[in-house]
């Protein structure tokens, strides 16, 4: 018998001998939001539209941990009880996972599930600023993390090749700065409107929304709107790709060349003004504001504007969080959160940075980019993505590290969770993002999701459950390349 198809697995799984529920005749009752979604997926599915009724039972009731869930398929009926709104999705995207082919019938096999995850923070990342992508396409990548009960999108809103967020406070930022991309590839922008509907959009799938603006690096397109606050292109840290040149947008991927001027007050007084009204339109606890790869800023200088521009975001009473380098700065505001971008076996001062976030009352996101980062090739002759996290990375390898290992000294209670990064220098479209994405960002799910010990929680386990979901995708219209790791379901 084929394992069930369930990513992330859950905490616990308890298969009955049993008939299978048969969906075709199934009536749907209970909360609405859950009953929405559900009937999305069974009609994408099998083409069944759940009518109202008694079989089905959706209901929240107060009691367990935050985002759980239990989950009972009869013969003769399903419950779903979530511990909050977002545990009762949860449930229902695990329903949805389950739902099989019988001959000419529908099914659920007779199973009981409780549920809860590992980690509070399970995230993925779109960067929106090497190629801009519209909201619809952030949306669709939405829907996709959500159904992998990912709760978190961080959105990587500026960087060298353009600036992708309308501000009242700096208008000349996309006037100037949002027109262009990498290759040339036309630019964009969000509106605040398209922010807001993102956001909100976000939220109706139980995910809160992190807006990034990185500096001190990362800043050319800042320089091409307001080059009064920035420094000249630093040439020589360019190892690779086109060069800079000042007051000309940058179209390639060389990075670590551009820096605020960090003495300056003018400097302050705009990262004050965006990260003002970025908190005033972003609901979420987080603004994130880069750090990382300012090869151009004298360490000194970074640590002094990383510890202004950090307790900039806490005074507005927001969370900051920066990529590991911002731990060096002694000044960092005290709760800042970390993000670890480093190896699963770090070569460099990464961990001691990651750990000087927990020292200081925060904690430390892990995004290990020869694991998790989904812009790496997957195989050698894959036409997208790039190679230098130790690249490719396979679909085992994406599943085959643990958390608490990868930085020493850092327990679990440190760890807020886990980030998959999907960076786009080679990502254009929907289709690119489905084929950089799947099926290794089921393997972060889990990661983030699922306990670390039991017997279903193992790569010849996890890849067999992985191509149990293939027909769901195909269904969802994910258009996931079939590696041969995996032996997928027809």
């Amino acid at each position: 018998m084929l394992p069930l198809p369930l990513v992330p697995f859950p905490a616990d799984v308890d298969v009955a001998d049993a008939p299978a529920f048969d969906l075709s005749r199934a009536g749907l009752r209970g909360d609405p939001d859950a009953a929405t979604a559900l009937r999305s997926t069974v009609a994408a599915r099998t083409g069944i539209d759940l009518p109202d009724g008694d079989a089905i039972s959706l209901a929240v009731q107060d009691g367990g941990p935050a985002e759980s869930y239990t989950l009972e398929v009869e013969t003769t009926g399903i419950r779903i009880t979530g511990a909050d709104a977002a545990g009762l999705f949860y449930g229902v995207q695990t329903l949805g996972q389950l739902v099989r082919r019988d001959g000419e019938r529908w099914v659920v096999p007779a199973v009981r599930i409780a549920d809860a995850p590992r980690f509070a923070y399970r995230g993925v990342m779109l960067d929106v600023a090497r190629h801009f992508h519209a909201v619809d396409t952030v949306t669709a990548y939405i829907d996709r993390a959500a159904s992998l009960k990912f709760n978190v999108l961080h959105l990587h809103l500026s960087d060298d090749q353009g600036w992708r967020l309308e501000l009242r406070s700096r208008p000349e930022l996309t006037e100037r700065a949002s027109a262009t991309a990498v290759d040339g590839a036309p630019g964009g922008f969000y509106t605040r409107d398209d922010y807001r509907a993102i956001v909100a959009y976000a939220a109706s799938r139980h995910m809160t929304v992190v807006p990034e603006f990185d500096m001190p690096g990362h800043t050319h397109a800042v320089a091409l709107a307001y080059p009064e606050i920035a420094e000249a292109p630093v040439t020589d840290v360019i190892t690779e790709g086109a060069i800079p040149v000042a007051g000309e947008p940058y179209t390639g991927t060389a990075v670590g060349f551009s820096s605020l001027r960090v003495h300056d007050d003018a400097t302050y007084a705009f990262v004050r003004d965006v990260f003002a009204e970025l908190a005033e339109l972003t609901p979420g606890p987080w603004l994130h504001f880069g750090g990382d790869e300012s090869h151009g800023t004298t360490p000194e200088d970074f640590a002094h504007f990383v510890a202004r521009a950090s307790t900039v975001i806490a005074d507005l009473g927001k969370t900051p969080i920066a990529w590991h380098e911002a731990g060096a700065a002694a000044g960092l505001a005290p709760g800042t959160i970390g993000q670890y971008w480093g190896f699963v076996t770090p070569t460099d001062a990464a961990p001691e940075h990651a750990r000087a976030f927990a020292q200081r009352g925060g904690r430390v996101i892990l995004s290990p980019a020869d694991a998790i980062y989904l812009d790496m090739k997957p195989t050698d002759d894959a036409p997208l993505g790039l190679t230098w996290a130790n690249g490719p990375t396979s679909l085992e390898r994406a599943y085959s590290w643990e958390p608490t290992e990868v930085v020493d000294g850092l327990p679990e209670d440190a760890i807020l969770g886990i980030e998959a990064p999907l960076w786009t220098e080679t990502v254009a479209s929907l289709a690119d993002i489905d084929a950089l994405a799947f099926p290794r960002i089921a393997a972060a799910a889990e990661i983030a999701w699922s306990a670390p010990a039991g017997s279903e929680r193992t790569w010849g386990s996890f890849r067999a459950r992985v191509g149990g979901l293939g027909p769901l995708w195909t269904s969802l219209g994910i258009r996931f390349p079939a590696v041969a790791e995996v032996t997928w379901t027809t």
